[in-house]
């Protein structure tokens, strides 16, 4: 079975993402007039240098919640594509908004070689972790660095996952 993102997932997920209405640089938070690497709109949207020029005047001048929700399901798109095609086990609708959450953060390239996905397709697979709650909640790094922003996100994807409690820290 197909799934897609739940109401309730993408309500938290625009909650830990937050709406920015202006472009902004993504590393230090300032808004911005002109394309930088990092160049971010809306819910945590990335605006491509070529998108920027296409749409610039769009971004330039900020775009609303309703313009940055339906960029968000469009960016969000590959990654329940991802989960749906890399996860063999089933899951309940609560598991899936975990995963599409954690794979929109990690990529990907990376969920698919994960011993979080080897975890979630065989509970039993010999992984490096003793299981799959410490697989999930080893993404706590940016750049080789423990991330308390990235730590408090696993717990909350952890939440979803394992209690169906979608909570915001």
């Amino acid at each position: 079975m197909m799934h897609q993102m739940s109401d309730q997932g993408m309500a938290l997920l625009m909650a830990i993402e937050s709406f920015r209405g202006k472009p902004y640089d993504d590393q230090t938070g300032a808004e911005i007039s002109n394309w930088v690497k990092g160049a971010t709109i809306g819910y945590g949207h990335l605006i491509s240098q070529s998108e920027w020029h296409q749409s610039g005047d769009l971004y330039r001048n900020g775009i609303s919640e309703d313009q940055a929700k339906a960029l968000l399901r469009k960016d969000l798109q590959p990654f329940v594509d991802s989960v749906n095609s890399k996860v063999t086990a089933t899951v309940s609708q609560n598991q899936f908004d975990a995963l599409v959450m954690l794979v929109f953060n990690i990529g990907s390239g990376n969920f698919g070689s994960s011993s979080v996905l080897k975890l979630v397709n065989d509970p039993m697979a010999q992984t490096h972790y003793p299981n799959l709650e410490s697989a999930w909640k080893a993404w706590n790094k940016s750049q080789g660095k423990m991330m308390q922003g990235l730590v408090n996100r696993r717990n909350a994807e952890w939440n979803i996952y394992s209690k169906n409690v979608y909570a915001h820290w």
